[in-house]
């Protein structure tokens, strides 16, 4: 059994041996599933925000302390910025359906800017208190790949992860 979007239809498998009622049955707890599962993958700016603050506390022993993180449509060259002195956190919406521990791994990487601003070795030992870096630095990599994106710096993810294209500098203008 099994239910996933295709367009703007839902797709529920179900074996043919199946009476109505339970089709009916299996077909409504299928879209609850389906639901749940797109709403993990989907959080709401409050949702990110309180994620945001867990991954501090868990990680960073809770030095991180961002003032908003909201979702964005705008960044379209980046995954996620940071402004330190505002203290606020921006993912791009194209993170939205990505795996959990992916966003994690972005919003890791986005407070580790407001404990060390540049890309320094003491950043990194920061972003590394994640166990899934490699991982989801290897998914981002793939998804950028496979959709031709160019994305900021556009260097070598080794030397300055252009797949979160942070502007440190940024003056909150959201501009990618």
């Amino acid at each position: 059994m099994a239910a996933y979007r295709e367009d703007d239809r839902v797709i529920v498998l179900l074996p043919a041996r199946m009476s109505q009622a339970e089709e009916e049955q299996w077909v409504t707890t299928m879209l609850e599933r389906l639901e749940r599962q797109e709403q993990r993958r989907r959080p709401s700016d409050t949702a990110l925000q309180r994620r945001a603050r867990e991954l501090s506390r868990r990680y960073l022993g809770g030095q991180a302390e961002p003032e908003s993180v909201r979702w964005v449509d705008n960044q379209r060259s980046r995954w996620g910025s940071c402004t330190p002195v505002d203290r606020s956190i921006r993912l791009s919406s194209r993170l939205q359906g990505m795996p959990s521990w992916v966003i994690d791994y972005v919003l890791m990487h986005e407070l580790a800017h407001l404990i060390e601003p540049g890309h320094d070795e003491r950043f990194w030992a920061l972003v590394r208190s994640y166990p899934r870096v490699e991982r989801a630095r290897g998914y981002l990599e793939g998804v950028a790949a496979a959709a031709g994106l160019e994305l900021a710096g556009g260097e070598d993810l080794d030397e300055a992860d252009a797949a979160c294209g942070d502007d440190v500098t940024d003056d909150g203008d959201d501009e990618p």
